[in-house]
């Protein structure tokens, strides 16, 4: 049994070749006992990211100037994703992965080229919060929340992009509580990427996890809300919440979740557990060679830059991320994993040059003068003689 899984295929479209920008950055890093180490900060946050020329010097080789990446780079989108019911009794992760978000939604949007837009949502307390907010994600992301239409990408957008996602992630997170076919109890958490011409945007709410590949180094797009983590910890205490064992009021093991309404506070009040995403966003270069999304089922047994290096042997042997996105879920469950597990890998190039078969041996053939002939039958013969 595998969850749900929608894909448009990618159409073939110019690029728009516009200049990103950017001020009042908020430099991040992220810490996390199976994250890779501290690579360099990353443009992220609640604060929109204004200045993307500046987050260039962030986290791009410095040799390598936005100028030159938004002259000379084209994403060429194409992803592939699988999933698996694990060792648990049911399945609860739902995902949505779209390589051609323009085609998907029709003539009425106006997106920077190429677009694209994935979602994983992984579900607690029964499989309801996750179906519902899969079903109903095309209306809370790009309808209801009048998402901003443009083919130029400047600071006025960048910002109406993240207030829209923001918007989506708050209005799923009421519904679910409106709606008398989920219950109370039910949850999930939520992680989108969104591309835009060269823009990559991740939102997060929870314990999922993006992980950019960038010249074969594991760059994390994303924070795991739970409550081991020090700013969430310190945010749910202040608020009245108590850590127990690693779990939220002794119960949850995230801090950032969609629905779970019989842990929230009433509408209106500061709640310890909230649907609130961060956002983490970056200029795609020529250097970037993939993304990974993935349920904690994934991440609970390796670290992002095991999976990024083995994703990267894959592609580089196969070109097929969906054997990439399976490769991934079958270490998963060779290290014992104990949940679900879903992963999308979404490619940002075509690699042609796969690693070579490794080159036969030549025998090389050579002649021998009639003496030398005569010389190694002498030496052959005189050989039996002595055996």
């Amino acid at each position: 049994m595998v969850a749900e899984v929608e894909v448009v295929v990618q159409q073939s479209v110019p690029i728009l070749d516009v200049q990103f920008r950017c001020s009042n950055l908020q430099e991040v890093s992220i810490a996390s006992p199976l994250s890779p180490p501290r690579c360099e900060p990353i443009c992220a946050a609640d604060s929109v990211c204004t200045d993307l020329s500046r987050s260039q010097t962030d986290i791009r080789s410095p040799e390598t100037t936005l100028e030159a990446a938004v002259l000379q780079f084209v994403p060429s989108i194409r992803s592939g994703s699988f999933a698996d019911i694990g060792p648990r009794r049911y399945m609860e992760d739902e995902h949505i992965r779209i390589d051609d978000l323009s085609a998907h939604l029709g003539s009425p949007f106006v997106f920077p080229m190429p677009n694209a837009f994935y979602g994983l949502f992984d579900g607690h307390g029964g499989p309801e919060a996750a179906a519902y907010v899969r079903k109903n994600v095309i209306r809370f992301f790009f309808e209801d929340a009048k998402f901003p239409q443009t083919s130029k990408v400047d600071d006025g957008f960048l910002v109406e992009v993240q207030n829209s996602l923001r918007k989506a992630f708050l209005s799923a997170d009421l519904a679910l509580a409106d709606d008398s076919s989920v219950s109370s109890s039910s949850g999930t958490t939520a992680l989108t990427a969104l591309i835009l011409g060269r823009l990559l945007m991740v939102a997060n709410a929870g314990d999922c996890r993006a992980v950019l590949c960038r010249k074969g180094e594991a760059i994390d797009m994303s924070h795991d809300h739970r409550p081991t983590y020090a700013s969430e910890r310190r945010r749910v205490e202040e608020l009245g919440a108590f850590i127990d064992d690693g779990y939220l009021n002794g119960v949850l093991s995230v801090t950032r979740a969609l629905g779970d309404w019989d842990m929230k506070l009433p509408r209106g009040s500061a709640s310890p557990l909230i649907a609130d995403p961060e956002f983490q966003q970056v200029v795609l270069t020529e250097d970037d060679e993939f993304l990974i999304i993935g349920c904690d089922g994934i991440w609970d047994v390796m670290s992002s830059q095991h999976a990024v290096s083995l994703v990267r042997r894959g592609l580089r042997r196969h070109d097929d991320p969906e054997r990439c996105a399976r490769d991934l879920v079958m270490e998963a469950l060779r290290l014992n994993t104990f949940d679900n597990l879903t992963v999308m890998v979404v490619c940002f190039s075509p690699l042609d040059h796969r690693e070579a078969s490794p080159p036969r041996r030549r025998l090389r053939c050579c002649s021998l003068s009639a003496e030398a002939l005569s010389s190694l039958k002498n030496l052959l013969l005189d050989g039996s003689g002595n055996h």
